[in-house]
């Protein structure tokens, strides 16, 4: 379904700025599980070639999102886009109005993406946002954990680091 949902972002309206904006923008969500404000406020210095450099988080901490060599590739080839939109501007995710992508806008895009996927949710469930993202990403990286309880242990502590949680009480 993620890459379904990337795919209908990526056919957004006549512009090509947009469609890459949103592809890429949900696919790094997916792949790292970033909260949509950590996200947005990305700017170019803090993709480096050991990760992303997340500086302003929920609980002002700094923490190293390390990327998988295709999301790497993704952002890399991104940068080239918005520099015509906002060239006074390092921020990465800008809209086409040349400023940064409000939380209101990306919600109204995922919907957008989610209608069109005609993705299912089971009675009872909340409609998908964009944190649920960051929901399945963790999800993922519990469900590839090893079974024994010692490193089930380790896993969620690094797992609480990675998604830069205060408590690991907040990953469970």
């Amino acid at each position: 379904n993620i890459q379904r949902l990337v795919q209908a972002a990526s056919q957004f309206g006549s512009r090509s700025f947009r469609r890459k904006t949103y592809s890429t923008l949900f696919a790094l969500l997916a792949c790292t599980g970033l909260r949509l404000s950590e996200a947005i406020r990305l700017r170019f210095d803090d993709i480096t070639p050991d990760g992303l450099v997340i500086r302003r988080t929920k609980f002002r901490k700094s923490r190293l999102v390390p990327l998988h060599e295709t999301a790497q590739a993704g952002l890399e080839r991104y940068p080239k886009v918005p520099r015509p939109y906002a060239p006074f501007d390092d921020q990465v995710f800008v809209s086409l109005r040349r400023k940064p992508l409000l939380h209101h806008d990306v919600d109204t895009a995922f919907q957008t993406a989610v209608d069109k996927i005609d993705l299912q949710r089971e009675p009872g469930l909340p409609h998908p946002t964009p944190h649920s993202l960051r929901h399945t990403f963790a999800v993922r990286a519990l469900e590839a954990c090893p079974d024994d309880r010692d490193r089930i242990t380790k896993h969620m502590l690094a797992l609480s680091a990675y998604l830069g949680h205060s408590k690991v009480s907040d990953t469970y």
